[in-house]
């Protein structure tokens, strides 16, 4: 875990050691001040000689300003290295994320992704700035002063060899106890965020059902549990103050007492008491900041545990041994495919699939609610890794592929559309980066979306809201359906991708990807039969297997399934008139 961590520092490394370095500086010149003051009481003040008192006071001046440059320093690189690390750190797990295949991605939640991009990332940067600054300083402190405190007095200097124990006896119960709350308080930060995202992604449902006191519950329901996670541990960390306090005061009492003794018997000055008890309550001070990083510790463990996690998941898809770069034609092969999402025999979602297509054929897909049509088709760009048996793409196996290369060839446009934030032609451009704006437009006029973009006022420019939400459900379709074919793939995907616009639009889409891209090989799944119908062969899908397989004439004669469907269609339509 500290290796994964550590390399996200980076080129942050000078900074990182320019902090601890100002620091020790700092401490170094503050352990000196007290030897000097108890010099100036000694042999200025108390032989009233003046030379001493100015000379050394001078001194003491300039180390104060010194001291005050080196902590200025040392909070700026610290600010540096750490801003820095937390960077890196998100940096390296958004492009982990990129590299995931979507069985990684399942293994972690959204709302935990965003917790451990924003709140982990903040609590390790808070505890990384504390430890490259103060816990160097507390440890640096703790020496020196010890030092100067032998050098003083080391009769009074072994009471803090009687505190120290019980003080690190008393931290280490109180981490023992802490940190398993904390580790069950961010689990609980995940489901949060999940709360309140499905909270304002389905906000329109909410209001359509009158369910915002359901919501409210729910919220609070979580948010309670976080308070009571948090309530738990702070009054386990409760103790961290009182225990320092009561071993400080323990030690005050006794260096002023030991001390006075001391005095008493001629061995030992007033001005090396005095010089005692500031070392005392450096050290102590140092102790005290230390339980603080100790705390911040605690806390920011989980948190690296979470990061690690993701910095630590290996991609379970990579570029095949043969890297094949060059995808021939649009032709796509099945051979005995058998898949499962958990990759269990006993859970296939697909069955001996054994399915042949020519480059440019169109094919329809079609089925009931649950029969792996969906599945089927994401094992074509390698979206997922089949169970066993093959794919073939152009002649070549999907494991042998450059990925980049097999998902540059292969347009997808999906069940749920996705459109994000930006221009009307930001969001095209996804389909090609380089595309002109008369490309752009040609597209969206294939896709039967640029008679109702040409009436909005900014037209291309208009702004499309996160998620698509300022376009209806058909006009979000057709977008994206324009961003596929700005691909120009060899092989496109419509999975139920024109179940939101009207028959006539759709039939006006089927006939511009014929004459358009005759050489495309076009794969329709579709609840609709009047989608797929004139398709040069419809593929049935039962319970995951190939039911029936044919063109639309010969599968009303020979496929119950598709007669079924087809005729239970019709009444609609006869209903409907």
């Amino acid at each position: 875990m500290l290796k994964r961590l550590s390399a996200c520092i980076g080129e942050y490394k000078k900074a990182s050691l320019l902090a601890p370095l100002f620091v020790t500086c700092e401490v170094l010149l503050e352990v000196l001040i007290p030897w000097l003051m108890s010099y100036i009481i000694d042999h200025g003040i108390e032989k009233s000689d003046m030379n001493i008192v100015i000379g050394i006071g001078i001194v003491l001046l300039f180390l104060v300003g010194l001291s005050m440059f080196c902590g200025a320093m040392s909070g700026k690189y610290a600010a540096i290295a750490s801003s820095g690390f937390a960077k890196n750190l998100r940096k390296r797990m958004f492009y982990s994320v990129q590299d995931f295949s979507f069985t990684n991605i399942n293994k972690f939640s959204t709302s935990g992704l965003v917790t451990r991009l924003t709140t982990d990332v903040a609590y390790l940067q808070m505890a990384y700035q504390m430890i490259i600054r103060i816990a160097v300083r507390c440890p640096a402190m703790l020496a020196f002063s010890l030092s100067m405190a032998f050098f003083v007095n080391s009769q009074i200097a072994l009471i803090f060899f009687l505190i120290v124990p019980f003080l690190g006896g008393g931290l280490i119960l109180i981490a023992s106890k802490a940190h398993p709350i904390f580790e069950k308080v961010f689990k609980t930060y995940d489901r949060l965020n999940r709360v309140v995202q499905e909270n304002l992604r389905g906000i329109r449902v909410v209001k359509a059902f009158v369910r915002e006191d359901f919501e409210e519950k729910k919220f609070k329901t979580v948010s309670g549990e976080i308070y009571d996670q948090f309530s738990a541990a702070e009054r386990i960390l409760a103790f961290n103050s009182p225990l320092m306090q009561s071993s400080m005061y323990i030690c005050m009492l006794l260096i002023a007492w030991v001390g006075a003794n001391l005095i008493i018997s001629s061995r030992m000055t007033q001005g090396e008491l005095i010089g005692m008890i500031t070392y005392a309550s450096q050290i102590l001070m140092s102790l005290m900041n230390f339980s603080m990083i100790f705390v911040m510790v605690i806390i920011s463990r989980a948190s690296a545990e979470r990061i690690s996690e993701v910095l630590g998941e290996a991609p379970d898809m990579s570029d095949g041994e043969k890297n094949i770069s060059f995808v021939k034609d649009g032709s796509i092969e099945f051979k005995n495919v058998y898949f499962s999402y958990s990759g269990k025999p006993d859970s296939y979602c697909l069955k001996n699939i054994n399915l042949l297509i020519h480059s440019g054929e169109t094919i329809g897909i079609i089925g009931g609610t649950g029969s792996a049509k969906t599945s089927l088709v994401q094992l074509i760009p390698r979206l997922y890794d089949i169970t066993s048996g093959q794919v073939l793409v152009g002649g070549e196996n999907v494991c042998d592929y450059n990925l980049k290369a097999l998902r540059g060839e292969v347009a997808m446009v999906l069940q749920k559309n996705e459109l994000f934030s930006g221009t009307i032609s930001d969001n095209l451009r996804w389909g090609k980066e380089t595309a002109t704006d008369e490309e752009i437009i040609h597209a969206c006029r294939l896709a039967q979306a640029d008679e109702f973009i040409q009436t909005f006022p900014k037209k291309y420019d208009t702004f499309i809201e996160q998620g698509g939400k300022n376009v209806s459900g058909g006009q979000k379709q057709r977008l994206c359906i324009a961003r596929a074919l700005l691909k120009k793939p060899k092989i496109l995907i419509l999975d139920d991708s024109t179940s939101a616009v009207d028959t006539h639009t759709d039939s006006l889409i089927r006939k511009a990807f014929a004459e358009e891209i005759p050489d495309t090989t076009k794969i329709i799944i579709a609840q609709r039969i009047s989608s797929v119908q004139n398709a040069d062969r419809i593929i049935v899908m039962e319970n995951g297997e190939i039911s029936d397989c044919g063109t639309h004439d010969e599968l009303l004669k020979t496929s119950t399934i598709y007669r079924e469907i087809y005729d239970s269609q019709q009444r609609e339509v006869v209903g409907d008139e």
